[in-house]
């Protein structure tokens, strides 16, 4: 049975309190598919507001990152919790630790690891650690744009991309900062690169065009390849 690794944006779990219910719609669609799945998610809101109560302490950022990582791991473990059956029960502190649940179950359900690493590198790699060849960006952005499409609204949307011009796009906007918004982190980028992982970028609520990016299929999103 094939791997695929969801990066799944911890907006769309957690936009304030959890999401139960998309979180269950999203687990009985994959539930669906003939797939094994890496799960890693994010921080999201959670992360932005304790990574800034911690600046505003004077926090280092290497520390605003220890706290997201914690929100990322609170987001993960909801995600856990509704899978519930064939599923690492307690979310995976490290890679190594993925692996072994990833022979277990059908589900393995991370949060985030290091300081100075975001879950999109977390999760590509986690696609290379379980050989999964497929990689998708679950956020509340329907693709990748040349620009902010909230703030220019005559931003691009690419429908294809090559690895190169998605580094190239992401060394543009990738501040390195816990909870700062981009397109794809660019450490997360050159992972993908580096072993060619099909990397597709669709909105996590529309589900049918997560079903197609699962399945490799043409969606509404962007694919990079």
């Amino acid at each position: 049975m094939q791997t695929i690794v969801l990066s799944l944006g911890g907006s769309l779990v957690n936009p304030g309190t959890p999401d139960l219910q998309y979180v269950s719609s999203l687990v009985r669609l994959l539930r669906s598919t003939k797939y094994r799945f890496g799960i890693v998610v994010g921080g999201g809101k959670l992360a932005r507001i304790w990574a800034d109560a911690m600046r505003k302490k004077g926090a280092s950022e290497f520390e605003a990152d220890e706290v997201a990582i914690k929100a990322t791991k609170k987001n993960a473990q909801i995600v856990a919790d509704i899978i519930k059956k064939d599923v690492n029960r307690k979310v995976c502190d490290s890679f190594d630790s993925a692996r072994e649940q990833a022979k277990k179950h059908r589900f393995v359900v991370m949060g985030g690891t290091i300081p100075g690493i975001t879950t999109d590198s977390d999760a590509v790699l986690l696609a290379e650690c379980l050989g999964a060849k497929r990689v998708l960006n679950l956020s509340n952005i329907d693709g990748i744009y040349s620009d902010n499409p909230v703030r220019n609204h005559n931003a691009k949307k690419f429908r294809r991309m090559s690895y190169a011009q998605l580094i190239d796009l992401a060394g543009k906007n990738d501040m390195r900062k816990a909870g700062t918004h981009f397109v794809f982190d660019f450490l997360a980028c050159k992972l993908v690169a580096r072993s060619k992982i099909e990397a597709h970028f669709v909105h996590g609520k529309n589900l049918l065009d997560v079903r197609k990016a699962i399945e490799g299929r043409q969606h509404g999103g962007t694919v990079v390849k």
